[in-house]
Formats: C-alpha cells, sequence, structure tokens
C-alpha cells in the first residue's frame, strides 16, 4: 500500500516510479526491526522491563506494561512489589492499575472482544481514516525526483507506532524532525531502531510551546501518537492545526467508544483483543510488534493519500489509525506458521550514525523511479536545533 501510493505520488511530481514490488519476507522482517538492530554489533538493550508480562490471575491472566517507571510504580502501588494477582479477577485488576495510572490488559477471546462495547466501536471505524477538516487553496507538491521531497513532518511520537510512520516517510524523502522532552522516559531499543532518517531534537512543552507552534506553522505533516487528548490540552490538538497541513492520530484502542481515551501498547492490545488468545492457556503474543509497526505504515499510508488530495483539493486534513483497529484487519487475514528459523541476512544493511555502527533491516519495497531508503542513521536523542 505505502509503496504503491508513494509510487503514485512521485509520479504527481513528474517522476516514472517504475514497477512498484514487495518481498513479502523482507517485509516480514521489517516487522521485527528493533529485533534485528545492532550497534556497534551488539543489541541496544532489552525491550522489556523486569515487571512487564503475563500474570496469572483468579479467572484469567493479566499482562503489566511496566517499561516506564510511572506504570511500575502504578503497578506497584496497586498490586504490591511482586505484582501478585492470584487473588483478582484479570478484568478487575487490569482495570484498578490502569486508574492508578498504569498500563494493563486483561486477555479476553476474540469472541469476548468482538462483543465488547470498545470491539464493537473498532470494528466501525475505517482501517485508515483520512478526512478534510478545513478549508485552505489546493497546494501542489512541485516537480521532484523523490515521492516526499520537500515535505516536512513533525514527529510527536514515543515508542513504536507512531516513530515507524515517521521513519517510512524519511525513506521516501520526506524531511522529518522528531520532538522528545530531555524529561520524558523513553523505550532506548525502540528509540534507536526508529530513528533512521529523522532529525531529532528536545523541547519541554511546559515552556517551550511557542517553539512548538512555529515549527507546526511552517510544517505539511504532524504526526502524534500521545494518549487522546493529552497534546489537545496543551494546545496541539486536531482543533488547533494551521490551515492547509495533516494531522496524524494514531490510537492504541480506536477514536470512538468507551476505550478511546485509554492508553495502551502492542502487547496490551494484543490481550485485550484476542490475538494474544489461544484457549485456556498461557497466551501467546504475535512473534513481532504487529500491530505497532502495520498501524505505523497504514499512518504513513494516510499520509500519501492526504497529501495527494491536499494538492488537488486543498484544505486541511485528518488522519486517523489505531492498533485495535490494525488488529482487527490483521485477524480478518488468517495466520500462517512463524518461520523464526529463517535467514534475514539479505536484507540487511549498515551504516555509521550518531549511535555507532548500526546494522538494520533496510526499507522494504521496490519503487525503481525513487528507491526508498534513508540518509542517515539514527541521531543522538535531542542533539539537533529545533528547527527545520
Amino acid at each position: 500500500m505505502v509503496t504503491s501510493a508513494a509510487a503514485d505520488l512521485l509520479r504527481d511530481r513528474g517522476t516514472d516510479p517504475g514497477e512498484v514490488s514487495v518481498d513479502l519476507q523482507h517485509a516480514v522482517e521489517s516487522f521485527r526491526s528493533e529485533r534485528h538492530l545492532l550497534v556497534d554489533g551488539a543489541p541496544v538493550g532489552d525491550l522489556w522491563a523486569p515487571l512487564t508480562g503475563d500474570y496469572r490471575a483468579r479467572d484469567g491472566w493479566l499482562r503489566l506494561h511496566c517499561n516506564y517507571p510511572h506504570h511500575e510504580a502504578a503497578a506497584r502501588s496497586v498490586l504490591g512489589d511482586s505484582c501478585d494477582v492470584s487473588g483478582w479477577s484479570a478484568v478487575e485488576a487490569a482495570e484498578a492499575v490502569l486508574a492508578a495510572g498504569g498500563a494493563a490488559a486483561a486477555l479476553r477471546s476474540p469472541d469476548e472482544w468482538a462483543d465488547h462495547p470498545q470491539g464493537r466501536a473498532v470494528a466501525l471505524e475505517p482501517l485508515v481514516a483520512v478526512e478534510r477538516i478545513g478549508d485552505g487553496p489546493p497546494r501542489p507538491l512541485a516537480a521532484a525526483e523523490r515521492p516526499l521531497a520537500g515535505v516536512r513532518v513533525l514527529e510527536l511520537t514515543h515508542v513504536i507506532a507512531g516513530p515507524v510512520c515517521g521513519r517510512t516517510l524519511a525513506a521516501h524523502g520526506a524531511s522529518v524532525l522528531h520532538v522528545g522532552a530531555a524529561h520524558l522516559p523513553v523505550m532506548r531499543p525502540a528509540l534507536v531502531d526508529t530513528g533512521f532518517g529523522k532529525r531529532s531534537t528536545h523541547l519541554d512543552l511546559r515552556t517551550d510551546s511557542g517553539r512548538l507552534r512555529s515549527l507546526w506553522d511552517s510544517a505539511d505533516v504532524m504526526v502524534q501518537s500521545y494518549r487522546p487528548g493529552s497534546l489537545a490540552a496543551k494546545g496541539f490538538g486536531v482543533g488547533d492545526a494551521p490551515q492547509g497541513t495533516v494531522f496524524v492520530s494514531l490510537s492504541a484502542y480506536g477514536h470512538t467508544g468507551p476505550w478511546r481515551a485509554r492508553r495502551g501498547f502492542d502487547s496490551l492490545v494484543q490481550m485485550a483483543t484476542g490475538i494474544a488468545w489461544r484457549g485456556d492457556g498461557v497466551p501467546v503474543p504475535l512473534p513481532a510488534q504487529a500491530l505497532d509497526h502495520g498501524t505505523g505504515w497504514l499512518a504513513a499510508y494516510g499520509v500519501l493519500i492526504a497529501l495527494r488530495r491536499r494538492a488537488v483539493e486543498g484544505g486541511s486534513w485528518l488522519v486517523r489509525v489505531s492498533l485495535a483497529r490494525t488488529a482487527w484487519w490483521l485477524e480478518s487475514m488468517g495466520r500462517v506458521e512463524s518461520e523464526e528459523g529463517s535467514s534475514a541476512d539479505r536484507y540487511m544493511g549498515e551504516m555509521d550514525s550518531g549511535v555507532g555502527r548500526v546494522r538494520y533491516v533496510r526499507v522494504p519495497g521496490v519503487l525503481p523511479g525513487a528507491p526508498p531508503g534513508w540518509e542517515w542513521g539514527p541521531r543522538v536523542a535531542g542533539g539537533d536545533a529545533a528547527r527545520w
């Protein structure tokens, strides 16, 4: 989808894209890119914190996500230091941890999710919503040799899905500026793995909101993946978007329904939606953070569609995707056996970067007229100036 959409945009800009194709196994390995990443010959670190994992409750299974210190503290405050939930109902434990500011989910079967109010709400949402939300004149893109040459993307994202969107746009020529904050915790393996082709700056919205607004005013695209409503409360929601921009919103559990503002991560959504369900046994997750990666690629697809529409129709645009809706889509396609033992060496590349010599999964997708790829590797977090 993304490579074909990039080809369409490249054609619009006067360059013959050539014949598009995608190696399926290459695409699969790109969904496990953080597992393949090496810096100076060694893994960056463990993606999971010690307390993150599945816990046997009185009536089922609970998953805790404790990769951030404040989420770990919330879980301990409710469940104790050992997080023993054997006397709890899984649903009650999850709700209690969430109420304390943590991140958790109870395992549900696919049928239970389909009948849940949030499951029903998400099933009615588009896989990729691309909606015109404002007026403005057409903004055609000039002739160029890359699909997204000259397109500015402001990326306020964390963990995997949002950063994968920005990384994908950078691979097709966009100028991507990732904005983080020095005081916020990060998952370093994911941060490094998704940093290819981007610049990285730090801004504190408690004091630097004016600088961020200036960057947004001169951007084409804003990508945000924070919990719904959190950035809007600081003046950076969809209603605050400058005229003519594309606003991308990624959420965990969808944009409608009672859970629309619930915090979540890939592994939690796999539990809640039944993807990790295998009957009465221990939960079995997918062999990749497929909801994160898939949602990131779908968000990038939405951006490409919105930019083409903006070029012809004008206006401002909203792109919405969610991990839960991606889960519905992936489940609808069925399953095949994982090829964990197959070699991925043919899909690897190496380059120097701001964090060392990196070995990484190259961008999947063949676009002969403008081969996707990154001009540089991950940079030091916050090491770039807050400017285009």
